[in-house]
Parts: structure tokens; C-alpha cells; sequence
């Protein structure tokens, strides 16, 4: 299966945007549920959004309202447009798939394919 490749983290200020891209070459996003994770130094890997492979959409409560998940079904590229941004936020961001139709879920056990992560860090 084709990697998934982040981009588009860096260092923003509090109240700041980021937008992160993934590319997923070889993805078929009908086919996949997709999702962004994240992961700060000592603590476990959590869902922060996710997109069904019928284009349901989930959050995670502590971004609800302040990020969005989307995708570019003919460039094979999925976004996390990340505003209002706060410290809590610094994290390594990563992109992952799972072969599922209909599941909608934000526990990194439904997800087979990882990328290699993009850091998202904001100052205040």
C-alpha cells in the first residue's frame, strides 16, 4: 500500500491557523475511513478527526468548533484546518487510514496505515 505523506505543520502562535495536508496516493477514500491523530512527548496517541468512507465526520471534543476535516477525493489529499490554535495543540500530527465502509470511529485500532507525522507546535 502507497505511504501517507503529512506536510504542513510548524511553529504558529496562540490564536494562530495551520492547515495539514496528507497525501494518500493509491487511497480510494469511498473505500477508507480517514483520520488525524496526534501525539504529544509522554502521552498516548489520540483521534483528534476522522472521515468515513461515506463522508461522516467525527471531532474529538477538545476541537470541536475549532478544526476541520476534509478531502480532495480526486487529488487523494486529506486537510486538517486548524484554527484558534492553543498550546494544548502541540503536538505530532499524523494521518491514517482503515479499510472500513462504514465505520466512523476516532480509536487508532480501527486504523492499518500510518504516516510519518508532521509537528505542529504553538507559543504563546
Amino acid at each position: 500500500q502507497a505511504q501517507l505523506v503529512e506536510s504542513g505543520g510548524g511553529s504558529v502562535q496562540v490564536g494562530g491557523s495551520l492547515k495539514l495536508s496528507c497525501a494518500a496516493p493509491g487511497y480510494t477514500f469511498s473505500r477508507y475511513l480517514m483520520g488525524w491523530f496526534r501525539q504529544a512527548p509522554g502521552k498516548e496517541r489520540e483521534g483528534v478527526a476522522a472521515i468515513s468512507a461515506k463522508g461522516k465526520i467525527l471531532y474529538a471534543n477538545s476541537v470541536k468548533g475549532r478544526f476541520t476535516i476534509s478531502q480532495d477525493n480526486y487529488g487523494n489529499t486529506l486537510y486538517l484546518q486548524m484554527n484558534s490554535l492553543k498550546p494544548e495543540d502541540t503536538s505530532m500530527y499524523y494521518c491514517a487510514a482503515g479499510q472500513w465502509n462504514e465505520i466512523l470511529q476516532l480509536s487508532k485500532s480501527y486504523y492499518s496505515h500510518w504516516g510519518q507525522g508532521t509537528q505542529v507546535t504553538v507559543s504563546e
